[in-house]
């Protein structure tokens, strides 16, 4: 039987950053990764934090725009603007690979299209078995640890998993749907200086985020609705958001193609137990997403951080790790989960909360840091913050029926 220290299922970011750096610790490292080509299937806007490539060493080559403006919608279609970093964007192939592409260079070994199957323990070995798709057999490995980061579609729920397995964890699954539009002109200017976040409701009533997240050479504009919509219903809320993109950024232009990704994203809270045993999650596949606005990449990315650190320290492996990610970002995940719901329940509220965050620039800026991170005079700006469009709330209106988007 194949046997290594660190054993990594899923090779997106939360996989490839744990693997890179356990492997460059000495850790021997295997990662199995169900598809061929390693981010080829990621349906991701992709939408990069500021810094991001100089937190994990990555080339700057692989950013396709720098975005220095956020602009939010609210449920009637204003728009409130805000600067920040700039963030990056980029797509999960080039991204996935890249990071796919400099854990092997450091001695990560990668095996693709290897489907993990079952996990059981025995003596001081995790035994996973995964089938080979190339082949079509089944096949062990054995590993002192084993880390899991694959996505949105985990199925962590059988008894193997211990305290990590969560039973409503399809409650917080997200159906998305996104278009690649090409263009045979570039859109307007503003269009490669923006990320586009858009809250409103479906003609059924269901919170909807929708985004528009530009690209190198084309438009990435999705969105995603909590729960499931069938597919009909889905492409038509689809066509509806394109169609009001166009007349902003790129009316007049001929669209030459139009490439349509669906996949599975999460929007709820984290898993309570994120390492029980040899077994570590990581990654959208533990919840590392934040509600609000759908980014996850960064958490996912600092998470395979954290299992390579715990993993080379030896001992104490599941405790370490638990303690890294609570402090460094559970507490706002949580948070962010909660304010989703409050905004969610009376739609009038995103405009409150746009309108207070772009009047303040201060407040997007402390939002933008880690619990960790702020000072006590930032913490309790936050707060006094908070108070405030909690007021705000309080004296609005009473909640009326969800407000569609403007046609």
């Amino acid at each position: 039987m194949d046997s290594c220290d660190l054993l990594i299922i899923g090779c997106g970011p939360a996989g490839a950053t744990a693997a890179r750096e356990a492997a460059r610790a000495g850790v021997t490292t295997v990662v199995l990764e169900r598809d061929a080509v390693v981010g080829a299937k990621r349906v991701c806007a992709a939408g990069l934090r500021p810094g991001f490539c100089g937190t994990f060493d990555l080339p700057k080559s692989l950013v396709h725009c720098d975005t220095p403006r956020l602009g939010l919608f609210d449920a009637a279609g204003g728009e409130y603007e805000m600067f920040f970093g700039p963030g990056h964007t980029s797509t999960r192939e080039e991204l996935d690979g890249t990071m796919a592409a400099l854990a092997a260079g450091e001695g990560a070994e990668i095996r693709t299209r290897a489907l993990f199957r079952a996990l059981k323990a025995e003596r001081d070995r995790a035994i996973v078995e995964y089938a080979d798709l190339e082949s079509g057999r089944r096949r062990n490995i054995s590993a002192r640890s084993v880390f899991f980061a694959v996505g949105a579609t985990a199925r962590l729920e059988d008894a193997s998993f211990g305290r990590i397995a969560m039973a409503r964890w399809r409650d917080g699954l997200i159906t998305t749907l996104q278009y690649r539009v090409h263009l045979d002109r570039p859109a307007a200017a503003i269009a490669y200086e923006t990320l586009e976040l858009h809250y409103y409701c479906s003609r059924d009533g269901r919170p909807l985020i929708a985004w528009m997240f530009p690209k190198r050479d084309h438009l990435a504009i999705g969105l995603g609705v909590m729960g499931k919509m069938d597919g009909a219903t889905l492409r038509a809320e689809l066509d509806r958001f394109t169609e009001r993109v166009a007349r902003r950024l790129y009316s007049g232009s001929a669209v030459t193609k139009v490439k349509v990704e669906g996949h599975l994203l999460y929007g709820g809270v984290a898993r309570r137990c994120v390492a029980d045993g040899r077994v570590l999650v990581g990654g959208t596949a533990a919840g590392f997403v934040d509600a609000t606005n759908g980014e996850g990449i960064f958490e996912a990315a600092l998470s395979g951080r954290f299992a390579a650190d715990a993993v080379a320290r030896r001992d104490r492996i599941a405790e370490r790790y638990s303690r890294s990610v609570a402090q460094r970002f559970a507490h706002r995940l949580a948070h962010r989960v909660l304010l989703m719901r409050y905004l969610e329940r009376r739609p009038s509220r995103y405009a409150r909360l746009f309108a207070q965050m772009a009047a303040t620039p201060r407040l997007a800026e402390v939002l933008l840091k880690e619990d960790c991170e702020r000072s006590l005079r930032e913490r309790a700006f936050l707060y006094r913050q908070a108070l405030r469009f909690w007021a705000n709330t309080v004296r609005a209106i009473p909640a009326t029926s969800p407000v569609p988007i403007r046609p």
